[in-house]
């Protein structure tokens, strides 16, 4: 463990006293505090139109996913959502900036600085503009709640196919510590702890303290290391004050420090797929000692291909009750800094060692103030002002050998938006809603290029003004107290952005930004309970259409490297089917099933790259002059959407006999039909249909003060990949297939031990 890791912890570990699970332990450890469920569903409340609702009446798609699913389903970060989400799919990437989030196969793959993802990601209350940010720590949560298709209305321009809402623990009005740990048979452990309690009878406090180690599940043949794994430790606070009875401040802050390292193991290997196209290079030589094939888990990297993080945030939160309705100011800063490093050449060779170094530095504040009515009024509103400024830094260097660059970019957002949203009960039971988000974002930026002769800089710099709104209308009824009916139409747009990565030039510096994204949804639904509220069933169909989408594709270069060029796909279409159901069949005994279908079209992409290896047979249109080749890409399916998802999972508890004892017992499976990863197509990245089954056993105390957990991750077995990179451009243009590699790629066990006191 780094020493910076030990002076934060032990500070830490101090003023919590106490140590407990990362990430999913933290969950069940919360949720063991919990009074012990009903025969019947427990009211479920979510802020999903930023006041706090019964989810059965809140009319969009929204799936709210507690600790005991988190826990059942081994989510542990933020990569692991897709698992317990069915219209929800998370590619890991080399770099945790890289990682693509996609609702109804609708994500942002992208390396430039200031692409903004088309899922947002907030916090509470808090946008998070840099979303490696969100991809490190899930310690210490509530609840997600991910709310499906555009939500630009009312939580801004990057929310054009969807949100994740993350709300973290609240201080307690009793004190409260939970402790514990974590150790899993694959070189995994951990700890956490939450304290949380009143400091007096109007001051109340929370700290949570996470640290989690995993050593990697890939072999680094070159110096016998564990690579693929991470080292995390985080913290979080939360003081929560009220001055008056109708006041109340909440101030939060938060901390993490951590380091990742990646493995790409060949999976596919051609015997001809000589390093560079150097005959002096074969597979035997770069590849010395490695088994190549779909199991294949070891590299040989003499430069560590790693990442280390180091971010902060604040917020504080003021909230005004006027009586008829609550006035709410939310104000937050962050600091975001990511250090990356990459083996290019992915091997031992000291002849043509290539290396990849640079790093990301985020800077956030923002603004928002916010009037929210009174519920159970005729007419509810919520009205607010929303203020940001972001900005980016990047600094890049590849060499010396090939696919040379060095360049720093800067890249600057400055936005103000007003939104609003009235829902009106015209009649009884009957409720029109309309929405409207009205906004303006500046952006700028700056790109210095180094590698031109004589030691000269190529410098260009640039400004782009965008003016955008969006709407939300619908109708809601409510047949009874338990069935809700509503169809809703709404609009999503992501602001424009500058390609700043290699080869960033005076053309595209000429061309402008990339244009904004803008999408428009079109849904329906049902919010259905029976039998007394044990049984709940929601339906959601939908369309959504895509302008001007914004994707990352492949670019091959005449020396057969590649660079990542952002572009406007034409148009995408997103259309399908989710239901989300749950069912408690006694206090013992609860059930859930979420089924998505989902059908993602790309509908106008005439212009795209091919992808490295294709020819005019499978559609690879030939460069002629100054048009590079490219291919039609109208009827593919859209990167990284599957077609069908399924998320179940089971609970089951039992007392021992007429002791102080219950078992526990819980089940969730993941089903995911098939998919390619890239934009381009490209049948090298195609994942095959896979399903992923978690179970874990134990027993607890029947007051809940502690537990212990044994869990088998993929209990079945199943191998699938996080992702795939078709290398072979590096290689001759012969087969050269690289996989990242997930944390279940293997079967794994653990034990989790938690107390509450």
């Amino acid at each position: 463990m780094k020493s910076r890791f030990g002076v934060a912890l032990l500070a830490t570990t101090a003023l919590s006293g106490a140590l407990l699970v990362p990430g999913s332990a933290a969950l069940a450890a919360a949720a063991g505090a919990a009074a012990t469920a009903p025969d019947v569903m427990e009211t479920v409340v979510v802020t999903a139109q930023k006041r706090e609702q019964n989810v059965q009446d809140v009319p969009l798609a929204v799936e709210v996913i507690g600790g005991t699913q988190l826990a059942a389903a081994g989510v542990q970060d933020f990569a692991d959502l897709g698992r317990v989400s069915p219209n929800l799919v998370i590619r890991s990437d080399v770099q945790p900036v890289n990682a693509t989030v996609s609702i109804r196969g609708v994500g942002t793959n992208a390396f430039g600085i200031g692409v903004e993802p088309s899922v947002a990601v907030q916090v509470d209350d808090v946008p998070v503009a840099f979303q490696a940010r969100a991809f490190a720590d899930l310690a210490d949560i509530e609840r997600i709640e991910v709310l499906s298709g555009p939500q630009s209305t009312l939580y801004g321009k990057s929310a054009s196919a969807g949100l994740i809402n993350i709300v973290t623990g609240a201080p307690s009005r009793t004190t409260s510590v939970n402790v514990g740990a974590l150790v899993t048979n694959d070189r995994e452990h951990g700890f956490n702890a939450i304290v949380s309690g009143p400091l007096a009878d109007n001051l109340g406090f929370r700290v949570s303290t996470n640290y989690d180690n995993f050593d990697g599940n890939v072999h680094n043949l070159y110096n016998g290391s564990m690579v693929n794994g991470s080292e995390t430790f985080s913290t979080r606070a939360k003081l929560a004050w009220d001055p008056t009875t109708h006041l109340n401040v909440v101030l939060a802050a938060d901390y993490i420090d951590g380091n990742t390292s990646v493995g790409r193991p060949f999976i596919a290997v051609s015997p001809n797929a000589n390093l560079r196209g150097n005959t002096a290079y074969t597979p035997s030589v770069w590849g010395a000692g490695v088994s190549f094939g779909p199991d294949n888990l070891n590299v040989i990297n003499n430069y560590p291909t790693t990442t280390t993080f180091l971010g902060s945030g604040q917020s504080l939160k003021v909230s005004w009750d006027l009586g008829a309705a609550t006035l709410m100011s939310i104000t937050s800063h962050a600091h975001y800094v990511m250090d990356d490093h990459q083996d290019s050449d992915e091997s031992g060779i000291a002849a043509i060692d290539n290396r990849q170094t640079g790093d990301f530095i985020n800077n956030q504040t923002t603004e928002e103030l916010r009037l929210v009515s009174a519920a159970h009024q005729p007419i509810r509103y919520t009205l607010g002002l929303f203020y940001a400024d972001v900005d980016y830094v990047r600094h890049f260097i590849r060499g010396p050998y090939f696919s040379v660059a060095h360049w720093d970019a800067t890249e600057g957002s400055k936005q103000d938006s007003a939104f609003g949203q009235v829902e009106w009960d015209i009649v009884p039971k009957l409720t029109l809603i309309g929405g409207l988000r009205v906004g303006q974002e500046k952006i700028n930026y700056t790109f210095l290029d180094y590698t031109v002769a004589a030691g000269l800089v190529n410098n260009w710099a640039g400004s782009n003004t965008d003016n955008y709104n969006t709407y939300k209308a619908g109708l809601q009824y409510h047949l009874t107290d338990d069935a809700m009916l509503f169809v809703t139409t709404s609009t999503g747009h992501k602001g424009p952005t500058y390609d700043l990565t290699t080869g960033f030039n005076a053309v595209r510096s000429a061309g402008g930004p990339v244009k904004p994204e803008e999408s428009t949804d079109y849904e329906a639904g049902a919010r259905l309970q029976f039998m007394d509220h044990r049984l709940t069933i929601n339906p959601t169909i939908f369309d959504t259409q895509y302008r001007n989408f914004q994707a990352q594709g492949i670019q091959v270069l005449a020396d057969g490297t590649t660079n990542f060029r952002l572009s406007n796909v034409g148009s995408l279409r997103s259309r399908g089917v989710e239901v989300d159901g749950r069912y408690r069949a006694s206090k013992d005994l609860s059930l859930g099933l979420s089924v998505a279908y989902l059908d993602a079209i790309i509908t106008t992409f005439p212009d795209a790259q091919c992808y490295p290896g294709q020819t005019p047979a499978t559609g690879c249109v030939a460069a002629v002059g100054v048009v590079p080749s490219h291919q039609n890409l109208a009827g593919a399916h859209a990167p990284q959407a599957p077609e069908w998802k399924v998320n179940a999972d089971l609970s089951y508890t039992r007392p021992i006999g007429s002791g102080p004892l219950v078992l526990l017992f819980k089940a969730a499976y993941t089903y995911q039909s098939e998919v390619n990863y890239t934009l381009t197509q490209d049948p090298q990245a195609h994942q095959p249909a896979y399903g992923i089954l978690n179970l874990s056993a134990g027993y607890r105390d029947t007051a809940k003060n502690y537990e212990v957990t044994l869990f088998a991750n993929n209990a079945l077995d199943q191998r699938y990949y996080a992702s795939l990179a078709n290398s072979q451009s590096t290689y001759g243009n012969n087969q050269a297939l690289q996989a990242i590699i997930p944390r279940d790629f293997k079967a794994y066990a653990g034990i989790r031990l938690t107390a509450h006191y």
